[in-house]
């Protein structure tokens, strides 16, 4: 009997040798390549849907991404400590000046933020002028029925109930685009808080990330808030129509967003460093933004640098087919061509 075991295994051995007995590994042993990114909660269920699919396409390559904030992908990608970073604002002069090597902004999606609202026995879809949203935020406008707000909405039994305000409580580039708005729709909003992913806010309650600021809404009776459009969709909460430069009421969807970018696709800076809150056209939403993907041009690993730019190209082809079901728009096709040149600096 010992005879003949090691005899079945001086068989197995040559056969294994030989190549006809293939012995199978786990992901860690077959050399599965690890990318890290971190950033906006802004763009997640898509970058989620896609590091996904491209994963079942790409068995061997993870993505793993962190939904932390805009401020936290930029100071990650500063420090780093990821493969590349997610912001909804882009990077200022200043910060991009720490960055080691070079860092590229990529336009991934168009996507809104919107106005979202719990107001008790009210079932209609309210609509919100410029000067009310930023008074709102300012804390001068404080109850919802306010003649700020009943003037825009006639017909509407707005409560006299006190507005409970909802922000971010995280460096965001969702606040980064809503701020963005304020100060272009409000003079008083720039002067005394302005822009950026985190400011001093008037009022308000926080809640972290644009999943932390649903829930509150959802929860919290006479509540309103500002979430990027599929949260308000996925949490099943109203969202409002908002006025736009040209004096109309416009609700976030696809075609909204996609006029919003309209004017900036033909005159996009080399460095895709661009704000289109508050575009011109009667048919384009204010509170619309590009969202980006932050990747040094400098990446030693050369696996890793390949995949990056494998995957760049799918999501501006392939990928861009998955924007519209998700409550984003696609790229327009000028900036896809934009893009895919300029994925040559990364070296």
């Amino acid at each position: 009997m010992r005879v003949l075991k090691r005899s079945l295994g001086l068989v197995l051995v040559v056969l294994l040798a030989a190549g006809f007995v293939s012995c199978s590994r786990t992901p860690s042993e077959g050399g599965t390549t690890n990318l890290n990114g971190a950033g906006a909660t802004f763009p997640y269920p898509i970058y989620s849907k896609w590091f996904d699919d491209y994963h079942k396409t790409h068995p061997d390559i993870q993505i793993n991404y962190q939904s932390i904030g805009s401020g936290g992908g930029i100071r990650q990608v500063l420090a780093g400590t990821v493969d590349f970073g997610a912001t909804d604002g882009p990077m200022t002069d200043e910060q991009l000046a720490k960055s080691k090597a070079k860092i590229l902004h990529f336009p991934t999606v168009l996507g809104a933020v919107v106005p979202t609202y719990n107001i008790q026995g009210v079932t209609q879809e309210l609509r919100f002028t410029q000067k009310a949203l930023a008074d709102i935020f300012l804390g001068k406008i404080t109850k919802w029925n306010d003649p700020g707000l009943t003037q825009a909405n006639p017909g509407v039994n707005l409560p006299g109930d006190q507005i409970v305000v909802v922000h971010r409580s995280d460096g965001s580039g969702t606040s980064y685009v809503w701020t963005d708005f304020l100060s272009k729709a409000s003079p008083e909003w720039k002067t005394k808080v302005g822009k950026g992913t985190a400011v001093n806010w008037p009022v308000g309650l926080g809640g972290k990330g644009n999943e932390g600021v649903a829930g509150l809404i959802r929860q919290t009776p006479n509540s309103l808030g500002y979430v990027e459009l599929i949260y308000a969709v996925q949490n099943k909460l109203p969202y409002g129509q908002v006025q736009n430069s040209s004096g109309s009421f416009v609700k976030a969807d696809l075609a909204s967003v996609t006029a919003a970018a309209a004017a900036a696709a033909n005159d996009m800076p080399s460095d895709f460093r661009v704000s289109i809150t508050n575009a011109d056209g009667k048919g384009a939403y204010p509170v619309s933004s590009f969202t980006w993907l932050l990747v040094p041009t400098s990446i030693a690993d050369s696996k890793k640098r390949q995949i990056i730019i494998d995957f760049l190209h799918w999501m501006l082809t392939d990928g861009q087919k998955q924007a519209a079901p998700l409550s984003y728009a696609p790229l327009p096709d000028a900036v896809v061509a934009k893009e895919l040149k300029a994925i040559s600096e990364i070296k």
